[in-house]
Formats: structure tokens, sequence, C-alpha cells
């Protein structure tokens, strides 16, 4: 599960939650290996969004990342955001780990001890 905590420029959410829309369409449509792709709303900040992410396998973020509509994304979040985190909550590969952490975002994985998950 990876989280991205998202801040917007004042001004620019409605330009972003369109951004945001249309990228999550887009990753529906092209993504088979994203199996839960949201938005939320930070309840006591306007300004500050969540994605959560949940990847089948490391192979479908290397997808995620590299597919054209994110990319996009990225583009002009660079326009209309303020800031980017993203929080993993899982296992990850080492090959997927040097590709999250080639960003340069700040970046933080809690690796799973113990647990399950039926999603």
């Amino acid at each position: 599960m990876l989280l991205a905590r998202i801040y917007v420029k004042q001004g620019c959410v409605d330009a972003y939650l369109e951004l945001a829309r249309a990228t999550d369409t887009a990753v529906q449509a092209s993504e088979p290996g994203m199996i839960h792709h949201t938005f939320n709303q930070d309840p006591d900040d306007p300004q500050a969004f969540v994605w959560s992410e949940v990847y089948a396998n490391d192979e479908a973020f290397s997808t995620h990342v590299s597919n054209p509509p994110v990319q996009e994304y990225l583009k002009k979040h660079a326009e209309l955001g303020d800031g980017f985190s993203i929080e993993v909550y899982g296992t990850v590969g080492n090959a997927c780990r040097t590709l999250m952490e080639s960003f340069g975002l700040p970046l933080k994985i809690f690796e799973t001890r113990l647990g399950y998950s039926r999603v």
C-alpha cells in the first residue's frame, strides 16, 4: 500500500481536482495491477490530499509510474502542487525500492513484520 501525501497551492484546488480525476480515470482504464486507487481530502485542511494506492505486485508499481497519464500528472503537479511525500506500507523488492528512491521525493517504507491483507 502506498500513500502519496500532497499539498495543493493556494487557489489551485479546483484545477488539481480535475487533474486528479483525469489521472484516476486513465489509471483505472489502463492498469489492471492497480487494485485500489483513491484521492482523499484531509478533513482539516482543504489543500491537503492523499492518494491511497494498492498494487498487485512490484511490477504494477513500475507500470504505474511509467504510465503516460501518470507522467503527465507529475508534470502538472509541479505547477499546481506544493508538496509530495510517499509512505509505503508493505515489503517491496530491491528493484522496486531503487525505483521509488530514484524520484528524489521524501520516502518512508514501513516493512511488514506480520499480519495479512484480503485486498
